[in-house]
């Protein structure tokens, strides 16, 4: 009996049942991508330079807070909409007191100084620029990706593209207008004190350029309840700055709006610090007005009849249950840092997707089935047992993929043909190999044992550089390419453990207590 030969029957008996554990059942193990079971793709621009100017704007509120501080009095600290802000101080006697308040802000420096007339500009620096533009990419992609878990998507792919690009795929998901909804909308959570009250049909233009800096005009959100259109109409003068913003929310949940049956409202609750502060304004604004803004679109502007403990308000705005779901998501999961754009936007419906599942299983079967009777027309019994280990390489190849939640695109199903492939190849190498060592003059079991040595290596090297090529295509590439590299990897380890295992365990089964033999079906 061959060496250790009841170790390595058990060890493919355990490879097999646990192939055939993770498989089942079928449909329910191996994840599908966009191509093959439909779905959105998306390609949203982050708006950094509407991000950047936002933040210039609210720097130029700190730094006039910061001069207020020092009992530095100014004229007016306002941006000017190319990165950076104006100070116009109240006096140029304080000019030395406000240059070093300037010196101290972290992220800008002061030019265009003029000491006669009390003014000089703040820019920001090129690193700091690059830092806020960074740092929005990289947390529009990670609140993006906490979303889309939240809203359920199984194998979604969320990836930056370039400086400002975030690809996004959603398998199975084919409500497009939900989707498009969640992930666009930015969520950024603002408390306004109300100003006044406008009439629907007030000219908005006009009355902006009579405002003074610190106020803002903003929209309200009509929903006609028959059609679900949607319509702005201005609503409220406010105070630019917010009093308090939704970055301290701890929890949002939906229930029915008491004061109007059919729409829903989301229930909102503050960290201790956030209510602290919530606390403070509705007590120091009682009889007044407080807007709740939500991108910029006033939700509710609810009269402060009293000072709110808790840290719990209500944000209502004639909301259907899937509207209001989708606004408790992104508020759980945190607003975008910055406004993004849908550049980019494909669906892919499910009948493409089966479409492809066909065509590709029929071009599974149809290689295998060619390479099947090739191997078994050329190498006869030998070409059985290459089938068997071919057979054992696919069912490996596809548990694996189950096991490790691995998705199966187009690519990755043209990554399992070019792995028959090479299976293929293996085996032949090896018989190829046996039949040298016969044509020498050895015997069967001395050919098979030189055959495999002989072989051993050549099938090392082969493999190895396809595996290093696999590794690079899937650490460099996206989507596709990632799934063509991750059924390329996977179908190579599992042709490894076939070629130079398996197969050498069936010559040994089927040639086992034959001490005589004279010939090899090969």
């Amino acid at each position: 009996m061959p060496r250790y030969f009841w170790v390595r029957v058990v060890i493919v008996l355990a490879v097999v049942l646990a192939s055939v554990w993770y498989l089942y059942p079928l449909q329910r193990t191996i994840n599908l991508g966009l191509d093959l079971q439909g779905g959105i793709h998306l390609v949203l621009g982050v708006e950094l330079d509407k991000h950047l100017a936002g933040q210039v704007e609210r720097a130029a509120e700190d730094f006039k807070i910061a001069l207020d501080r020092k009992g530095i009095a100014t004229r007016r600290v306002v941006s000017d909409g190319a990165a950076r802000f104006v100070v116009e101080l109240a006096s140029p006697q304080v000019w030395t007191d406000a240059l070093t308040v300037a010196r101290e802000f972290t992220g800008f420096a002061p030019v265009d100084q003029d000491q006669a007339a009390g003014r000089f500009v703040m820019a920001i620096d090129e690193r700091h620029t690059a830092q806020v533009r960074e740092d929005a990419v990289a947390q529009a992609v990670e609140r993006l990706r906490n979303r889309i878990d939240a809203f359920g998507v199984a194998e979604p792919t969320i990836t930056r593209q370039g400086a400002d690009r975030i690809l996004i795929q959603l398998p199975g998901v084919q409500d497009v207008e939900r989707a498009k909804a969640l992930i666009g909308q930015t969520g950024l959570l603002e408390f306004k004190l109300v100003d006044r009250f406008l009439e629907p049909d007030v000219r908005v233009e006009e009355l902006q350029r009579q405002l003074p800096p610190d106020r803002e005009v903003l929209f309200r959100r009509l929903v006609d309840p028959e059609t679900r259109a949607e319509r702005r109409v201005p609503y409220v003068v406010v105070h630019r700055r917010a009093l308090l913003t939704g970055a301290g929310l701890t929890a949002a949940a939906v229930s029915a709006d008491p004061n109007a049956p059919g729409n829903w409202q989301v229930n909102i609750t503050f960290n201790p610090a956030g209510a602290q502060r919530f606390a403070e304004i509705t007590e120091q604004n009682v009889g007044r007005h407080l807007a709740i803004v939500l991108d910029g679109v006033v939700n509710s502007a609810p009269r402060i009849n009293e000072r709110i403990p808790g840290g719990q308000a209500v944000i209502t705005g004639q909301f259907t249950i899937e509207e209001a779901r989708n606004l408790r998501i992104v508020l759980g999961e945190g607003a975008l840092p910055a406004s993004v754009a849908i550049l980019e936007e494909r669906t892919v419906g499910p009948s493409l997707g089966a479409d492809s599942i066909r065509q590709g299983m029929v071009a599974i079967i149809g290689s295998a089935l060619l390479v099947f009777i090739f191997m078994l027309v050329y190498y006869r019994l030998s070409g059985l047992v290459a089938d068997i280990a071919l057979a054992l390489n696919l069912l490996m190849l596809l548990a694996a993929m189950a096991a490790f939640g691995a998705t199966l695109t187009l690519p990755g199903i043209a990554g399992i043909a070019l792995t028959i492939g090479m299976a293929v190849d293996t085996n032949i190498l090896i018989f190829e190999r046996i039949r040298e060592e016969l044509r020498a003059g050895k015997t069967v079991r001395a050919a098979v044992d030189a055959g495999f040595a002989r072989a051993f290596r050549a099938i090392i090297y082969t493999h190895v550089t396809v595996l290093v090529t696999a590794a690079i295509l899937y650490n460099f590439g996206t989507g596709p390419v990632r799934g063509f590299a991750v059924t390329l990897f996977v179908g190579l380890m599992a042709s490894l453990f076939t070629a130079v295992f398996f197969t050498r365990l069936l010559f040994d089964v089927f040639y086992m207590g034959r001490r005589r033999l004279q010939t090899i079906s090969i």
